[in-house]
């Protein structure tokens, strides 16, 4: 195993919740932990895919890790049978357990042989980079949120280059603040983007300026804030979307939260019903990337302010399919406040 992990990090026993188990999950980065019984001896495997599943199945992350896990895991008992293995199908992480099925190490590969091949996916890419980032005042008094570095290239070009990668190269881009500093970026910029711009006459919130694209974009896209970045599969949530025919399918993070005091919960006159020690909490939060059907658009009124959530919303309402596709938290890097930026720079540059 790579002397930087630790098994530690991929093992959890039978009690452990979903959340507790996808909390090792993005601590290890390779989308997978292991489930060992009392004795220490594995019994099932857990990656991220087998809990989206669960959780669009209904469940929730205070269950029991075991139930959403495969109970017939993959192992070896030699390095050799575990590089056959790995080879053999897609597997990211292959136990290596003892005569009596404890593990004691993993297989990761190599990483130049972890790198799997993306489809070109050739779908539209909508930017919403209108706002003034007032959440990172002083820094957008002088550039507009998209231009704000994030070690050698700005926010938005660092999204771009994240769709490129899966064959997306159409942008539309949506701005307002300080607009003439964005266009000129990429105007002097050597290497050459497909954009096309959408000026918001008025500032027009997170989903009034697609207004603008009405009768412009005519295939499902991709819809993004220009705050955020996803290392995840773009082709499995297309996919998802399509098959299950949503018309706004909205890409959500598991977050845990650990409350750092005890709680208590209370009855009738004050008695008490249950009290948790520093109890984890999970949820499900927006990430701010979405993947849009070109109808939508014709739902949007002209030049009107209003929030993409609201326009989910709407669309809910007046019964037209809208889903969610979970990630992990990991996979997703917000740089909409100054602590959040700080991360985004370590988890992409290590600084």
């Amino acid at each position: 195993m790579n002397s930087t992990l630790s098994l530690v990090d991929f093992i959890v026993n039978d009690t452990s919740s979903l959340s507790e188990a996808m909390q090792k999950i993005d601590r290890n980065t390779h989308g997978i932990v292991f489930i060992s019984d009392k004795n220490g001896l594995l019994i099932a495997s857990l990656t991220d895919g087998d809990v989206r599943r669960y959780l669009l199945s209904g469940g929730e992350m205070n269950c029991s890790a075991i139930t959403a896990a495969n109970k017939n895991p993959k192992s070896t008992t030699s390095l050799k049978d575990a590089k056959n293995l790995f080879h053999k199908r897609d597997f990211v992480v292959i136990p290596i357990v003892d005569k009596k099925g404890k593990i004691v190490d993993l297989y990761t590969g190599d990483i130049k042989e972890q790198k799997q091949f993306r489809p070109q996916l050739n779908v539209p890419v909508v930017i919403n980079a209108g706002g003034k980032g007032s959440r990172l005042y002083p820094l957008t008094k002088v550039l507009p949120k998209p231009l704000i570095p994030v070690g050698d290239l700005p926010i938005i070009e660092l999204i771009m280059k994240s769709y490129l990668y899966n064959g997306c190269d159409d942008f539309h881009i949506i701005v307002n603040y300080k607009k003439e500093l964005i266009k000129t970026y990429f105007k002097e910029n050597e290497t050459q983007y497909n954009i096309c711009w959408y000026d918001e006459l008025v500032p027009l919130g997170t989903g009034g300026g697609l207004s603008l694209l009405k009768n412009k974009v005519n295939d499902t896209f991709f819809f993004a804030n220009c705050d955020v970045l996803l290392d995840s599969n773009y082709a499995d949530i297309l996919k998802f979307h399509k098959e299950n025919r949503n018309v706004i399918t909205m890409v959500c993070a598991y977050k845990n939260f650990n409350i750092p005091y005890g709680v208590v919960e209370i009855g009738k006159d004050g008695i008490i019903q249950e009290m948790k020690e520093k109890p984890l909490i999970s949820y499900l939060t927006n990430t701010g990337i979405y993947v849009v059907e070109p109808s939508v658009l014709d739902d949007i009124k002209d030049n009107v302010p209003i929030g993409f959530p609201d326009i989910i919303e709407y669309e809910r309402r007046i019964g037209r399919k809208t889903a969610v596709y979970p990630v992990r938290g990991n996979d997703w890097m917000d740089m909409g406040q100054f602590p959040e930026l700080e991360k985004m720079r370590h988890q992409l540059l290590g600084e």
